[in-house]
């Protein structure tokens, strides 16, 4: 098979960190992998706990691929799925196949994330969702610092916080946003 990225290596098979099978482009070092293959080789041995210890160094050589790729068996577009709201990487899977692409590197990346053992939650609807809400809430916390000013939104917060624990909140917010909480005019 032809390389779905630098297009110009060969896919190999091999073993992803000798554990289970996959295939390495002769080029450009991406992986191609089934998640069947992964849940697999996950199925048999459920003990097993991946090294999340990588050095910064070779979380740093991740790539992505920023082009919509093919899928190598197929010939279809992939899909690109994030890992994290936090990260900007996006893995390429293949719905038709079941296949995943990892660009050099993201390997190494899933492992420092602690993904490695997650690797076909990753592609579920559910954790795209999850990722999708963890993104959006951190985009209204930028949104409200960066309007309130730290300390101001980290006192609202909490202020927040403490008004969702009262059981008469519905009275107190009343009584916060009356103009004049004592007079009988509204």
């Amino acid at each position: 098979m032809k390389c779905t990225s630098c297009k110009s290596g060969l896919l190999k098979p091999t073993f992803i960190d000798t554990i289970f099978r996959g295939h390495t482009c002769t080029s450009c070092g991406g992986n191609w992998i089934l998640i069947q293959d992964y849940v697999s080789w996950k199925e048999k041995n459920p003990q097993y706990q991946f090294a999340e210890n990588i050095s910064e160094a070779e979380v740093s050589e991740a790539t992505d691929s920023k082009s919509a790729l093919l899928c190598p068996i197929s010939g279809a577009i992939m899909q690109k799925f994030k890992i994290t709201a936090a990260c900007e990487h996006r893995l390429d899977y293949s719905v038709s196949v079941g296949g995943l692409w990892l660009d050099k590197g993201e390997w190494e990346l899933l492992k420092s994330e602690g993904l490695a053992g997650s690797l076909n939650a990753v592609v579920t609807r559910q954790w795209q969702k999850k990722i999708r809400q963890e993104s959006a809430r951190q985009s209204f916390q930028d949104l409200y610092r960066a309007k309130f000013g730290e300390e101001l939104y980290e006192e609202v917060r909490k202020t927040r916080e403490w008004l969702q624990s009262q059981t008469q909140q519905a009275d107190i917010r009343a009584y916060l946003l009356a103009e004049d909480p004592y007079s009988a005019e509204r």
